[in-house]
C-alpha cells in the first residue's frame, strides 16, 4: 500500500480508502457488525487506513458499525473522515441542518456513535453556498478544533464544480475536499482541481468506479434491483455510460488488467488526488481496490502508458 500526505495536514493516508455509504443500507443490502468487521479487517490486512463515513449513512448507522469494530481496536491505526449537515429520515430521504448549534449537536452524536474522542477530518457535506457562508458555523467547529474534538476540517462539495467553497477553503480552515471523479467524470480538472493544487489541499476522490459503472462488471442493457440505488438512475443515461465504458475498456485498459483495478489507478494519477474511497460490499472487493495501490507512485504517481 502507498500513502501520501492530505493536503497540509500531517495526516498520511492510504491511497486507497474504504467509502461507507453502504453500511448505512441504502446499496443494496444491510451489512451486519459482522459483515463490516470482515470487510474492515481486510483493510487493515491490506494496508488501508482511511475510511470515509457520513452522519446520515442510515441515521449513524455506517458510523456505529465502525465505532463498534473500531472499539475493539488501535484507534490510532485508522484515519476516520465524517461529515455533518444532514439528518437520515428513511430510505433515500434525508433533510439538511446547517446551524451551529445544530451541526454541534450532530458532532457529539457522531463521536457517540463512532465511539472516540475525536474525528480526524470532519467535512462539511454537499451544503449549499449560503450554508456554507456562515461565520458562526466555522468559528464553532474552529473551536471543537481547538478542543480537541476535530483534527482538521474539510469540504465535501456537492457540486463538482464548486469553485466558491473550494476557492475560500483556506479562509474557513478546511483543509481538504471531497468531490466526484472518476474516468466517466472529469469535471473537477476544470478548476477545482488547479485550485486544491494552489491551496496545498487534500483530495478524496469519491465514486471512482462511479457508482460500479467502472468496475467492469456491467455490460449495455443491465438492469438492476428495486432496492439497489442504480435503479433509480435515468436509463437512457445508464445505457451511455455503459456503452462508454466499453469503449474504455477496448482502446484504454491494459490487457489483463482488472477494469476496477485500473479505474481507481486512473483516478490517482491525476496530481492532485491524495486518495480514492471506494465502496465495497465484501472483503474480496476490499482486494481488489488495494490492488490499485500497486501501480501508483506516493507522492508522483507513474504512469502505466499513454493513455493512463
Amino acid at each position: 500500500m502507498k500513502y501520501r500526505r492530505l493536503g497540509s495536514t500531517d495526516l498520511k493516508v492510504s491511497v486507497i480508502g474504504v467509502g461507507t455509504w453502504q453500511f448505512g443500507g441504502e446499496w443494496g443490502k444491510p451489512f451486519t457488525q459482522t459483515e463490516t468487521d470482515a470487510i474492515l479487517d481486510q483493510a487493515k490486512e491490506s494496508g488501508i487506513n482511511l475510511i470515509d463515513t457520513a452522519e446520515c449513512y442510515g441515521d449513524h448507522t455506517s458510523e456505529s458499525l465502525i465505532g463498534d469494530y473500531i472499539a475493539r481496536r488501535h484507534r490510532e491505526d485508522w484515519v476516520i473522515a465524517t461529515k455533518f449537515g444532514h439528518h437520515f429520515h428513511a430510505h433515500l430521504n434525508r433533510s439538511e441542518h446547517w446551524s451551529p448549534q445544530d451541526v454541534l449537536g450532530q458532532l457529539e452524536a457522531s463521536l457517540k456513535a463512532l465511539r472516540t474522542d475525536y474525528i480526524d477530518v470532519y467535512q462539511f457535506h454537499s451544503g449549499s453556498d449560503q450554508a456554507f457562508d456562515q461565520d458562526e458555523l466555522w468559528t464553532m467547529l474552529d473551536k471543537q478544533v481547538q478542543a480537541g474534538k476535530i483534527r482538521y476540517l474539510g469540504t465535501s462539495i456537492g457540486s463538482n464544480d464548486n469553485l466558491h467553497q473550494t476557492e475560500a477553503s483556506s479562509e474557513v480552515g478546511s483543509q481538504v475536499i471531497q468531490v466526484v471523479y472518476n474516468r466517466l467524470d472529469r469535471k473537477p480538472e476544470e478548476r477545482v482541481f488547479p485550485s486544491c493544487i494552489r491551496q496545498d489541499l487534500g483530495v478524496l476522490a469519491r465514486v471512482p468506479l462511479a457508482s460500479g459503472y467502472l468496475s467492469g462488471k456491467y455490460k449495455p442493457g443491465a438492469t438492476f434491483a428495486e432496492n439497489d440505488v442504480r435503479h433509480r438512475h435515468d436509463q437512457e443515461q445508464t445505457l451511455r455510460k455503459l456503452q462508454e465504458v466499453e469503449r474504455i475498456r477496448e482502446h484504454e485498459v491494459p490487457v489483463g488488467v482488472d477494469m476496477a483495478t485500473w479505474a481507481l489507478a486512473w483516478c490517482l494519477k491525476h496530481p492532485a488526488v491524495t486518495a480514492v474511497i471506494p465502496g465495497c460490499k465484501s472483503p474480496e472487493q476490499v482486494i481488489s481496490n488495494a490492488a490499485a495501490s500497486e501501480h501508483v507512485g506516493e507522492e508522483h504517481p507513474q504512469q502505466w502508458n499513454s493513455e493512463l
